[in-house]
């Protein structure tokens, strides 16, 4: 490589090095929630997108000669790339403001709760339900019946639509209003419409089935209500169990749930530009609001999105409230993971064709109908496959992506881009994002989620909707054989089209671009990998353990709770000597003692406030509540005394257990 080569190159380098000085010498020492970092941030982010979609055109698209079938591959690639640039834009736009209600919701609530409690509001709470068992539905009732409110002003309502004896008998018994009908018509949206019918409060909190509130719930939404232009008020969906994603690439405890950015990032981004939308689960509503449009709108699927824009059409707001203020359970298994994924992409994609969408509803500003078209279901899955067949097709046809002039020219303008999103998302989304895990989770879902695009596209509607299937009644998927015989079919074209352009008697390829499609391709193969043991489940557990620190006595040895479920409490203990029978008596603060079964008992060092490390005894115990007692734990719980937050990213531990998963192994941490 001659010195004028190593020059080029290095001059090459030049704007990435930009970006990464930008980055370091400004935004990594930034607050990320301040509106003026944000913007500056974004803006240049955009600026180098807008450069670098410049250069494509005019260096990499108009030059490249009409000569067939290239031709067309090179501007079908370079309509797929406007269409990423402007989902990147309106990203990019929607972040750069961030708004924190947090303060807000505290001066409301003095002025809300200092009344006399006569005076506060009737509340409905609505948990609307299909099929979900008795240990999913138990904990969302009892989290009701303990909120944080008088209890002449609320009302739990529990909106059966299997008509079920024995769910009407819990009821009766927790205090609850069992609610029924006589057809299943509209699902969802029409079981609420019904509960509309037999209820009056003047608010209404809807909880999904499989979601608890947390005591001060009430305390915290219903102060926003005071501005009366506010028709729902929305807060975050957090979960006490690991997703399938989570769960499958075993990084349980290290990695975040797959909703933490829409929830923790983008959503209060979206609420300072006043286009927050419903959720449907952990929302509260304003009657008169939902009066005004007719009761909740039984057009789409995703009846929570629909009754957004409809409010919108009538001038009302939704607030977002990131607090966590609610637990519930994610979906458990990959079945459970794509029919709520599919539901969620056909509601969003139906709005385009309905009267009080973002296309047509009235009262809409012109931004508002931007931001709430649905444009990252179209555009995303798109993408993904699209990246993954570039290289495959230059490998075996010969085509290229476009008119290509040196690897110095596509680092000068490509990889700064690349540098600049990524660094982006690292310091808006520290906690939540890994360039090469996100994008095997992308990809992995683009499979099975492209032909929901393009079915809903052309049929948006005619489709059921389906519950997604949780607790007891949810039976585990162990393989998804789909998504891995695409996974696996992609690796092999992508590994043997490497193989056949090593030799060059077969070879379809030439030029410098070349080095840059291996390059490509085994990033492409690194991705698939890590997307094909997403394929691979994991057995699950039906109660969820939380992890605590709290003083217990186990047949009056002294000792500390360091995990609790519904089911099982594991017991720290400093000696084993007066154990002497697998039946043990638990006391835990607050309960009154109960019987408990030994089942098994490991030893370990347990790391003490004072003295250091010491020898410990894990005792794992397990035991059956029932009645009083077993409601108290469900609060004690699942009400908002303990979280399942992933403070940071461990990126060595990450690395390790998609090492360790890869050979069918998981690590304990």
């Amino acid at each position: 490589m001659g010195q004028e080569t190593v020059v080029q190159y290095l001059l090459a380098l030049v704007p990435t090095f930009l970006v990464l000085a930008f980055f370091f010498l400004g935004p990594f020492n930034w607050s990320r929630h301040h509106s003026w970092t944000r913007t500056v941030t974004c803006a240049f982010v955009a600026a180098t997108v807008l450069r670098y979609m410049v250069w494509r055109l005019t260096e990499t698209v108009l030059p490249y000669p009409n000569d067939g079938l290239n031709f067309y591959w090179v501007w079908i690639l370079f309509v797929v790339e406007i269409l990423a640039c402007l989902e990147v834009v309106l990203f990019l736009i929607l972040m750069s403001r961030y708004v924190d209600r947090s303060a807000e919701a505290d001066r409301l609530a003095g002025v809300f709760f200092a009344r006399d409690t006569r005076e506060l509001p009737t509340v409905d709470v609505f948990i609307p339900t299909y099929n979900e068992p008795l240990d999913v539905l138990e904990r969302t009732i009892i989290g009701a019946r303990a909120l944080d409110y008088p209890a002449d002003k609320l009302n739990v309502y529990v909106l059966d639509d299997q008509r079920r004896d024995w769910l009407k008998a819990y009821c009766e018994e927790k205090n609850a209003i069992h609610v029924t009908r006589g057809d299943n018509s509209h699902a969802k949206a029409g079981n609420m419409n019904n509960g509309l019918k037999v209820s009056s409060g003047e608010f209404i909190a809807v909880f999904d089935a499989d979601f608890v509130p947390y005591r001060h719930f009430l305390r915290r939404t219903l102060p926003f209500f005071s501005d009366d232009s506010i028709g729902i008020v929305q807060t975050p969906q957090h979960f006490f169990n690991t997703d399938p994603v989570q769960s499958n690439l075993g990084l349980e405890n290290i990695w975040p749930d797959e909703q933490r950015l829409f929830f923790d990032e983008i959503a209060p981004s979206r609420d300072s530009w006043d286009v927050s939308f419903c959720c449907g689960s952990c929302s509260v509503s304003r009657r008169a609001a939902i009066d005004a449009i007719g009761g909740f709108p039984t057009e789409s699927i995703t009846e929570d999105l629909l009754t957004t824009l409809s409010m919108l059409n009538k001038g009302y707001k939704t607030r977002y409230l990131n607090e966590r203020l609610s637990m519930g359970l994610a979906a458990e298994n990959l079945t459970g993971y794509f029919v709520q994924r599919e539901r969620w992409c056909q509601g969003g994609i139906q709005t385009l064709y309905l009267y009080n969408g973002p296309l047509r509803g009235p009262g809409l500003t012109l931004f508002q109908r931007i931001m709430f078209l649905p444009i990252s279901w179209l555009v995303q899955y798109l993408v993904r496959l699209t990246i993954l067949l570039v290289p495959i097709v230059y490998l075996w046809l010969g085509l290229l992506p476009l008119h290509f002039t040196s690897i110095a020219d596509y680092v000068s303008h490509q990889v700064p881009v690349l540098a600049a999103y990524f660094l982006l998302m690292l310091w808006i989304t520290p906690t939540r994002y890994l360039p090469v895990i996100s994008s095997a989770v992308g990809t992995f879902a683009a499979f099975r989620m492209l032909p929901t695009v393009i079915s809903s596209l052309v049929r948006p509607f005619g489709k059921p909707f389906r519950v997604t299937p949780k607790g007891s009644g949810n039976e585990a998927n162990l393989f998804d054989r789909y998504s891995f015989a695409w996974i696996a079919g992609l690796i092999t074209v992508t590994v043997l089209g490497l193989l056949v352009n090593i030799v060059p008697e077969t070879s379809h390829t030439q030029g410098q671009f070349s080095p840059v499609a291996a390059f490509w391709s085994g990033i492409n193969i690194i991705v698939l990998l890590i997307a094909s043991l997403i394929c691979f489940e994991k057995p699950r557990r039906l109660f969820h353990a939380f992890k605590l620190d709290e003083a217990a006595t186990v047949d009056d040895v002294p000792g500390q709770v360091v995990s609790l479920a519904l089911d099982k409490a594991v017991v720290a203990v400093p000696t084993m000597a007066r154990f002497q029978s697998k039946s043990v008596m638990l006391k835990l603060p607050g309960f009154a003692p109960f019987q408990a079964e030994l089942r098994h008992v490991t030893q370990r060092r347990r790391s003490i406030s004072r003295g250091g490390d010491k020898q410990a005894y894990y005792l794992h115990l397990y035991f059956e509540l029932d009645g009083s007692a077993r409601d108290s734990m469900i609060v004690k719980l699942y009400t908002g005394q303990y979280s399942q937050d992933i403070r940071d990213i461990d990126k060595v531990a990450v690395s390790l257990n998609l090492l360790l998963r890869s050979f069918g192994r998981t690590r304990t941490l």
